[in-house]
């Protein structure tokens, strides 16, 4: 009799043991997330083991918050986590439970959108930036927390700023310039310091400079001061000092800095576009074809370079 106890004890801790191993599984994110403009598979780059290790522990903190309580804002946390594994399906699948429980959660389009147009799916990305606009606080700058804090641990940017950036963005990448144009006008109402006034004015330069406003790029340009104190866009700062001309084109690419894949994506789509503005396409096209050999495929700068190549082409 003792030995059947003994025995029923020791297959009842297994199975236990055997729930707590499973509860504990590692999270392991699809690898497959897209295809991009040009037909090729966008999978989740490879990371050092220690920036893997730290992405996920972000994610199993965000999963405790989220567990212990599914609000608007740990919701919004829990898919920002995902998406900055690179796992934009999965993030979307949170944001999507999260606009079902808040359906007027403007902050949950903003962040969904943005992620629909990491995997190409603009159309969908306009959709929820219309919503969001309709929802959002209209002349109010709603301080939006970092993901990856800055230098100097400041978040600078604002709900409302992100939303009309973002919602620019998506009709710039589908080539309607003119409601981009539109948008990015307004997004200027909230980027009110230099960084968001330097990453507005830049796609607002290229969205004018597309439909032919020359004038009007120029005039933009001469607000910019390549010396103003920038503390983190100063990718942006860079391709408009290169389109004043206070940059020399060729330098654009030089002292990039740690990340040279997001870098590569970033001032090489600027560079690229120096060349179609000057009307060399063919040297435009090698530009942008060397942006998208990287493997920083969900930079803004990748996927314009992807769109223009499926224009040109």
């Amino acid at each position: 009799m003792k030995k059947q106890i003994v025995i029923s004890l020791f297959l009842l801790t297994c199975i236990f043991y055997a729930c707590d191993k499973q509860e504990d599984q590692v999270y392991v994110p699809e690898s497959f997330q897209a295809m991009s403009l040009l037909g090729d598979s966008l999978k989740i780059p490879e990371r050092t083991e220690r920036q893997d290790s730290i992405l996920k522990m972000n994610i199993d903190k965000a999963l405790d918050d989220f567990n212990l309580d599914s609000n608007e804002m740990n919701t919004i946390w829990l898919g920002r986590r995902y998406a900055y594994l690179s796992d934009y399906k999965k993030a979307i699948d949170v944001f999507t439970d999260g606009i079902s429980r808040f359906p007027e959660s403007y902050k949950l389009y903003r962040h969904r959108g943005h992620r629909y147009i990491s995997i190409r799916q603009f159309d969908k990305a306009i959709c929820d930036y219309e919503k969001a606009y309709e929802l959002m606080p209209k002349g109010v700058e709603e301080t939006e927390p970092d993901g990856a804090p800055n230098r100097l641990n400041i978040p600078l940017s604002n709900t409302q700023f992100n939303i009309l950036y973002h919602y620019g963005l998506a009709h710039y990448l589908s080539g309607n310039f003119q409601k981009a144009e539109e948008i990015y006008r307004e997004c200027m109402d909230y980027s009110g310091n230099p960084d968001l006034r330097v990453a507005t004015s830049d796609w607002l330069y290229m969205t004018l400079r597309r439909q032919g406003k020359t004038d009007e790029a120029d005039a933009l340009l001469s607000t910019i001061d390549p010396s103003m104190e920038i503390i983190e866009n100063d990718s942006y700062l860079k391709r408009l000092s290169m389109y004043q001309g206070a940059l020399p084109a060729d330098d654009l690419l030089k002292g990039s800095g740690d990340d040279v894949a997001l870098s590569l994506a970033t001032q090489g789509y600027g560079l690229g576009n120096w060349y179609l503005y000057q009307g060399d396409e063919a040297k435009a096209k090698e530009i942008f074809e060397r942006v998208v050999q990287g493997t920083s495929w969900s930079a803004f700068g990748y996927i314009a370079a992807e769109a223009d190549l499926n224009r040109l082409r």
